[in-house]
């Protein structure tokens, strides 16, 4: 009721206030950028191991349960661990505070991966690290199929005719 008094003693300036939101209002909206995938640094870290042959439980048993002791052991701000074993494959996701420097841990995480690689069993490749970015996420995916081609004349098919001049789309990532 107050409010009300105070509009009523002072008009004008509840009309310049009410002209000022509206034109500092205006001016933020001009100039607020917009983007489709705005950046979005996610804390989360994925490693996939492979090694052909092993069960789900020997990749968890001899790959995943060591390499995860190491990395508490050894990277700063983790949050938790996730993985999953699956045949000939783990997936491990590492999940970072918000303050961490993703960039400074996937090097140690880089790091760790190196080091376990000698404690695995023989043939043990290093794994593949991907850190998770949201401008990373495909926008298009393309599938062929033929009922009268190969497999091979639609992989060079895809390859050579389709691919290519996708790739020299400006702004385009072809992996």
């Amino acid at each position: 009721m107050w409010i009300v008094r105070l509009a009523l003693r002072r008009p004008y300036t509840f009309v310049v206030m009410a002209l000022l939101i509206a034109i500092l209002g205006g001016a933020s909206l001009a100039t607020m950028p917009v983007d489709i995938f705005p950046y979005i640094d996610l804390p989360v870290v994925s490693i996939v191991w492979q090694y052909n042959g092993l069960s789900p439980e020997e990749m968890e048993s001899r790959i995943v349960t060591n390499f995860e002791r190491s990395l508490t052991a050894n990277v700063a701000g983790i949050e938790h661990i996730e993985s999953q074993s699956h045949q000939s494959i783990s997936v491990v996701r590492v999940y970072f505070h918000p303050t961490v420097e993703v960039d400074l841990a996937l090097s140690q995480i880089v790091t760790q991966c190196q080091v376990a690689v000698r404690n695995m069993p023989p043939g043990t490749f290093p794994p593949q690290v991907l850190k998770y970015d949201a401008a990373s996420v495909p926008v298009l995916q393309l599938g062929l199929s033929s009922a009268t081609l190969q497999e091979q004349e639609i992989f060079d098919l895809g390859n050579n005719f389709i691919r290519t001049p996708l790739a020299t789309v400006q702004g385009a990532t072809v992996s």
